[in-house]
């Protein structure tokens, strides 16, 4: 059975071992007051692969992984298409 701890209007802070199919308490053991139930967040812990910058592919998303443009290696001279000669 999980354990909730409550909370009421007075401050008072207490535990309870309920089942999950039960009602939710209302008033408060102590005093009578109206209760809240207090929830807190779970951790949570990715495992396997895809959650880390390092299992994505070669590089990062802005370019190289050194921050630098891709050259090609061919000058842009060589890059044109050569014209077409015409002979009259």
């Amino acid at each position: 059975m999980p354990i909730y701890e409550y909370r009421c209007e007075r401050g008072h802070i207490f535990d309870v071992m309920q089942r999950i199919s039960e009602p939710p308490l209302s008033a408060c053991r102590e005093c009578g007051a109206p209760v809240h139930k207090v929830l807190h967040p779970v951790a949570i812990s990715f495992k396997g692969s895809g959650f880390y910058s390092t299992d994505y592919g070669n590089g990062s998303r802005n370019g190289d992984s050194n921050g630098a443009k891709k050259e090609s290696k061919e000058p842009a001279a060589e890059k044109k298409a050569p014209a077409s000669s015409k002979e009259d």
